[in-house]
């Protein structure tokens, strides 16, 4: 993947399989630059466990995975994502944070050490939103959205960040 380092985030969004943080199960990811998305991908991840209890909120179960690569076995192809990015992107990122962290914990992985930026706390911040929910704040910009489905909510974490620098915002 190819893009100008100097402007450039990647916005990342975690689905996991149950209360664990290290049970991530599928990953989204939109690498932008430009003010653009260049390139977006989702992955499947076999979690460490066959347990899940939020296949009712993602629509994912073990069948789903059991065939899907590793955390670990996924990491090089993330670490190219994330490694010429200025910064992460991701709607509660204390939540996409923790996971991206516990999972690189369990692996024995270092974790990068971008910060991250918050699109609730961007979308609070710039639109005044009553609900920064993703859903809302994707109404609220006209953002299309499938809601849990990793990809789709990285991507809209990335349009999120984009509105907000077409409306002169710039991470500092």
């Amino acid at each position: 993947m190819v893009f100008d380092a100097t402007d450039s985030f990647v916005a990342i969004d975690f689905e996991i399989a149950n209360s664990r943080h290290d049970s991530a199960c599928a990953v989204g990811l939109a690498a932008c630059s430009g003010g653009q998305v260049v390139q977006s991908r989702s992955y499947l991840i076999r979690p460490p466990g066959r347990r899940f209890t939020f296949t009712g909120i993602h629509g994912l179960s073990w069948e789903d995975v059991r065939e899907a690569p590793t955390f670990a076995d996924l990491w090089p192809i993330l670490r190219g994502w994330l490694g010429p990015a200025r910064f992460m992107a991701a709607h509660n990122a204390k939540f996409d944070r923790r996971v991206l962290n516990a999972c690189c914990a369990r692996n024995r992985l270092r974790a990068p050490r971008k910060r991250f930026v918050c699109t609730v706390e961007l979308a609070r911040a710039r639109w005044d939103v009553a609900s920064a929910s993703l859903p809302n704040v994707c109404r609220r910009l006209d953002i299309p959205l499938r809601h849990h489905d990793a990809g789709s909510d990285a991507l809209a974490c990335a349009g999120i960040v984009l509105a907000a620098e077409a409306e002169g915002w710039r991470f500092r």
